[in-house]
């Protein structure tokens, strides 16, 4: 069998989860298969039965768009050069509205069934509009046109599939739950500290780590709301990637100055650190803390868990799939402002839930330690790689078998 996976983000360019799913997705995957993957960039590689191949964004023909439009319309483009040879594979899969367009193409131009992973829904970001403008509702087109064309659809998470339903005209039968997964080789705790002594966090302090993009869905804003709420010698370490906007950047940033004008121990990390410096931080953190508003799973909980990390977390969405209250962390209350508005009804009673939760693991060490071990054993057994990569095989192998019935049907041999 031969898949294709196209993806936006591919290492070495990744900056969210689906980059980091697509790295471990595709590696393993190719164990057993040929893979080939298309991504937004330069990369060229191949080894064994993987091949890489990036497509490089070209502003040429839109520079002289808005900057918001300019970004939809590049995506588009991108994905049309996915197709601009004739694509050979049994499956087509797709990650992410950025590679919509290029999974539609494949399955009309080449009648190759598509598969689609949801790992986040547009409709339920409308913060995007911010980012993109008018380009947001092509994203949206765009999504809901390959998800209700596709194969299958991969949701990460139970709550996910119930969101696909309820935004979609699928059929049930073509949403199938598979969770993201967690190389419990390069994520389990570390003892060296060489990321805490570099970003200047006191070792013999304990600290609550949040660590994420500067985006409204990871809840920046009300993690640090929080920090208000906390007891006073806990040490606070934020290590935040890029910021969605430059009007988001410099909200967080006056957030910050405040909560520093109140207390002398938080740390700000503002750069995406590498792999081992995350796992650093994960281990050595007391609690690690997910404020995020909308997660369809939240690999970072996971991420977490497996250094042997307590959890504390927005119940919402993927989340609740991951963290086990009272086993692995603790879950935090959430009342949505409405069902298509993933913000908090009531934002500081948000922040005070989230605050007495880390209060509450950071008096009792033990309960932390446990839920640490509880969450390290729940990622072995129950998010391993390699269980994750022959799901998605045997639903591949699934879908062609019925693709193939379905060909015979109006097709007979004579």
């Amino acid at each position: 069998m031969k898949i294709v996976y196209m993806t936006r983000e591919y290492p070495p360019h990744v900056y969210g989860g689906a980059g980091v799913h697509m790295e471990h997705l595709a590696r393993e995957v190719a164990k057993l298969a040929t893979v080939e993957v298309k991504c937004f960039g330069e990369q060229r590689s191949e080894l064994g039965n993987l091949s890489v191949r990036g497509y490089p964004f070209q502003e040429g023909l839109f520079r002289d768009n808005p900057q918001k439009v300019k970004k939809a319309l590049m995506v588009l483009l991108t994905d049309l050069h996915f197709n601009a040879r004739p694509i050979e594979a049994d499956i087509v899969h797709g990650h992410t509205w950025y590679t919509a367009w290029a999974g539609i193409l494949a399955r009309m131009c080449y009648g190759i069934p598509l598969v689609v992973t949801v790992h986040s829904l547009e409709p339920l970001r409308p913060w995007k509009r911010e980012q993109l403008g008018r380009g947001y509702d092509l994203s949206l087109w765009l999504e809901r046109t390959a998800l209700e064309m596709a194969d299958a659809i991969i949701a990460v998470s139970s709550s996910s599939r119930k969101e696909i339903l309820s935004h979609f005209k699928v059929d049930p039968d073509a949403v199938r739950v598979i969770p993201n997964g967690i190389d419990v080789k390069a994520y389990k705790k570390a003892t060296t500290a060489q990321a805490l002594e570099k970003y200047g966090v006191k070792t013999h302090v304990p600290y609550v780590l949040f660590l994420g993009r500067i985006s409204r869905q990871k809840g920046i804003i009300h993690f640090l709301n929080a920090v208000r709420h906390l007891m006073p010698d806990i040490q606070v370490v934020l290590c935040t990637g890029t910021a969605d906007t430059s009007a988001l950047a410099q909200e967080v940033r006056t957030s910050v100055d405040r909560v520093r004008s109140e207390r002398n121990n938080v740390v700000w990390i503002q750069r995406m650190v590498t792999r081992k410096e995350a796992v650093e931080l994960y281990s050595h953190a007391a609690v690690f803390c997910c404020p995020s508003v909308y997660e369809p799973f939240g690999l970072i909980n996971l991420e977490a868990m497996a250094c042997e990390t307590a959890v504390v977390a927005a119940a919402v969405g993927g989340i609740k799939d991951v963290v086990l209250h009272g086993d692995t962390g603790l879950l935090v209350d959430f009342e949505p402002r409405s069902a298509n508005e993933p913000a908090p009804a009531n934002p500081e009673r948000f922040a005070q839930d989230l605050a007495a939760a880390v209060n509450e693991l950071m008096s009792d060490p033990r309960r932390r330690k446990s839920m640490g071990r509880s969450g390290r054993e729940r990622a072995e057994k129950e998010f391993g790689w390699d269980k994750v990569a022959s799901e998605h095989l045997r639903l591949y192998q699934h879908v062609v078998d019925r693709d193939i019935d379905l060909l015979n049907l109006f097709h007979p041999n004579p």
